[in-house]
């Protein structure tokens, strides 16, 4: 069906990108597990290469499986298109890949998974770029750290894992006034809660791994482009903006206008770094998103049962969830996230380190894992695992501290919830 914008979410999100299939009239996206196309003739052939037409070539590039995904997550995220990938991390790279070179920086919250802070103070400086990590609660701040080699802006909705709230109006108006995109992980969020790309986002990244999927079973990520960003105002973006070498001098802004950045995500990033989504994950992530706004407002309604119950509980020290009335975020969420704050947060444990422990050890319905946005409720304890590779300054900064657990309240009876971690904190704190 058609991305008819009348369309309610709730018809979007089991009906975007998907049709019957022409050659079986199969309703449900079928797995075309097929590594390779025919071309009707030699021409054909010719024109595919030389993105004169759209079709399949190679499902390093292009598959329909995946296609039908990242038409559907783009249709939900008020996007022009959208490139799937291998994982989330693979989606930050593949964001980054056509803006940046060799010398030039991005500016990056300080609030952001553990994996993520790796891979933009470590990771990218063999690509020869940097980051700079700044509170994006203080704008001035991050008006501040933009300079002349400064290629984007980059923070998360919803941040993990404490839950905070990005301002996003106010940070896309001071990416706009330098004239870069913004980028936004919305992993936490979902285009159900937030949407980044109607408060000023150029570009919108996901792990397709957590709520998209849902069930814990395969790892994706996404890239969407919100079409509405010129690459060509300036001469900062040469691979967007510039003639492409590979492809006979072709503009790719010029030549694909609102698209420029998908075709580029497929025609030079995923045939060069390729990191492809496989068909059979496309398919899982395409059945979990049927189901996401059912699954988000149950999510948000545990979540805030829960959090409510921590932040009075006298064995806690305090809870970060923005949706609690006493957060410093709450007068966020009905601008940013107006459906709720997500059901992701952090708790500080009474005793520190050793309580968390002991608390993460005695829990037996909550799953002690490094994963997040899954039916099931998980725990982990940030400082010792997903957090341990930063100093313990960053591991502050990113809310992420040694007396801290994160929780992703999942879709269980939160009466069931709340009482497996009474008797697991009368543990960690006995």
């Amino acid at each position: 069906m058609s991305a008819d914008p009348t369309y309610g979410f709730d018809t979007l999100q089991i009906h975007a990108g998907a049709r019957p299939d022409p050659a079986t009239g199969a309703r449900q996206v079928p797995i075309y597990q097929t590594t390779a196309y025919v071309f009707r003739d030699a021409d054909h052939a010719a024109a595919l290469f030389n993105l004169q037409e759209v079709g399949y070539i190679y499902s390093r590039l292009t598959n329909p499986t995946v296609a039908a995904l990242q038409e559907r997550i783009a249709t939900l995220e008020g996007g022009a298109g959208a490139v799937c990938c291998s994982s989330g991390h693979a989606a930050q790279i593949m964001a980054l890949f056509p803006l940046m070179s060799p010398g030039m920086n991005v500016i990056a919250s300080s609030r952001l998974y553990g994996g993520t802070v790796t891979q933009f103070s470590q990771t990218i400086k063999r690509f020869g770029w940097s980051a700079t990590f700044v509170d994006f609660d203080d704008h001035d701040a991050v008006k501040a750290a933009i300079d002349d080699n400064t290629r984007a802006v980059f923070c998360e909705a919803i941040a993990n894992p404490g839950g905070h709230i990005t301002d996003l109006d106010a940070i896309s108006a001071i990416s706009d006034e330098a004239g870069i995109p913004l980028i936004v992980d919305n992993t936490s969020a979902t285009p159900y809660l937030c949407r980044p790309i109607e408060h000023g986002a150029t570009l919108v990244v996901h792990s397709t791994t957590k709520y998209l999927t849902g069930n814990g079973t395969v790892t994706g990520g996404c890239v969407v482009d919100s079409g509405k960003f010129d690459w060509a105002a300036n001469d900062k973006f040469p691979s967007l903006s510039e003639p492409e070498p590979a492809y006979h001098g072709l503009k790719f802004a010029e030549t694909f206008g609102p698209l420029a950045f998908t075709f580029h995500g497929i025609a030079i990033g995923l045939r060069d770094l390729g990191m492809t989504m496989n068909p059979q994950a496309a398919h899982y992530t395409l059945m979990g998103i049927e189901t996401l706004s059912l699954r988000m407002d149950r999510h948000v309604e545990n979540a805030m049962k829960v959090a409510k119950w921590l932040e009075d509980d006298p064995r806690t020290d305090y809870v970060t969830y923005a949706g609690l009335p006493s957060s410093p975020y709450a007068k966020l969420v009905p601008k940013i996230c107006p459906k709720g704050a997500g059901a992701l947060f952090t708790v500080a444990v009474k005793g520190g380190y050793d309580a968390c422990v002991k608390l993460v050890d005695s829990l037996e319905i909550f799953s002690h894992v490094a994963n997040l946005g899954d039916t099931r409720s998980l725990i982990i304890h940030s400082a010792s695992t997903t957090h341990r590779q930063l100093t313990a300054e960053q591991q502050e900064a990113a809310g992420a501290g040694p007396g801290i657990v994160r929780l992703s309240i999942g879709i269980e009876d939160a009466d069931d919830l709340i009482a497996d971690l009474d008797q697991a904190l009368a543990k960690a704190t006995a």
